[in-house]
């Protein structure tokens, strides 16, 4: 801690660095930026970056997680998350990483499993549902890789060119319905959904929109606030977890889990309920507490998208916008918006 400051070290710069990054500097943070490549998008909301490729275990970059109060991963590459979680353990550094839930969340098969297990509703599998399916790669995150199959063609010639690597899949019917997102916080067996949140998607499935409040019934939403803790209590969750479901013409459904700071959501929780995830996270790792989750009343509404500006014309789209964007800055009453984080 520098000058009564809280220093937190970030280990990636693209949507989840970002996420991290202005939610630190909205709790008065000092953030320190640790990414392999120049210029990517969070440098530009940083007070410190370094280029450092943490697979070097280069000596200046074991100093410079030692000198930091709280350490948050913002990357998915699990040799380097055991290489900065044995340099904290050494350091004797928080590290804001839950490795054994992380592990489960990252694979959608093995969470849809955990799902099936607890008796949670999901998407019926293929082959035992008909056409059109979704088909998502087991361990990619967000869309990537995920693809609609409508007819028995499409699906012939999908199962040939995944052959060996079927177990690598989740397939599952494809539903029709609006998305919905709950961040869950967990300590030492107390667990407490945050806000419910409303997702949109792009044609690749990509996230374009958050809002809040959700516009879901009380009552689904007291569900899925339920289901939320039901599924940390399983996991035994420290820190923060993502649960994604689809309001189907049968109810509810879970979609998959992802047990970390996730983007986009967190920032519009915190414009409409004024709670941090950040100062969360530091209070379970550092201060070794359950946080308060406040019963806000009065929630503020929020959109939040990404929009395109280029020759001339402006579009939404999904997150890959802001991950390919150079480094960003915040600028508030920006074109009518309260705030923009833009290159």
């Amino acid at each position: 801690m520098r000058n009564g400051c809280m220093r937190v070290v970030l280990i990636g710069g693209k949507l989840q660095g970002i996420e991290a990054a202005y939610l630190a500097k909205k709790a008065g943070l000092e953030v320190v930026l640790i990414d392999k490549r120049p210029d990517v998008p969070a440098c530009g909301l940083a007070d410190e970056v370094y280029q450092y490729d943490v697979l070097k275990k280069e000596e200046k970059f074991s100093k410079i997680l030692g000198e930091a109060d709280l350490i948050i991963p913002a990357l998915e590459d699990n040799t380097a998350l055991a290489v900065i979680n044995k340099i904290a353990k050494e350091a004797g550094v928080p590290f804001a990483y839950d490795p054994s839930s992380y592990a489960v969340s990252q694979s959608k098969n093995r969470s849809n499993e955990l799902f099936a297990g607890l008796g949670l509703p999901v998407p019926e599998k293929w082959p035992g549902c008909g056409l059109p399916v979704i088909c998502k790669p087991s361990f990619s995150s967000g869309s990537r890789g995920v693809k609609k199959i409508t007819n028995a063609k499409g699906m012939d010639a999908f199962v040939m060119e995944i052959r060996e690597k079927r177990n690598g899949w989740l397939i599952q019917e494809y539903l029709e319905g609006p998305s919905y997102s709950l961040e869950v916080i967990g300590w030492k067996g107390n667990f407490s959904g945050i806000q419910v949140t409303k997702i949109e998607v792009d044609s690749t499935y990509d996230c374009k929109r958050v809002t809040a409040p959700s516009g879901l019934p009380s009552d689904l939403e007291e569900e899925l606030k339920e289901t939320s803790v039901k599924i940390a209590g399983a996991l035994d969750l420290r820190g923060i977890m993502d649960i994604e479901v689809i309001h189907s013409k049968n109810g509810l459904k879970l979609l998959e889990i992802d047990a970390r700071l996730p983007s986009q959501t967190p920032t519009v929780v915190y414009h409409s309920t004024g709670i941090n995830m950040v100062e969360m996270l530091a209070e379970v790792f550092c201060e070794n507490v359950m946080p308060e989750v406040p019963d806000v009343k009065n929630r503020k509404p929020v959109i939040f998208e990404h929009v395109k500006a280029a020759s001339g014309l402006l579009e939404t789209g999904g997150e890959h916008i802001i991950s390919e964007a150079g480094a960003v800055k915040c600028l508030g009453n920006f074109f009518g918006a309260d705030e923009a984080v833009t290159d």
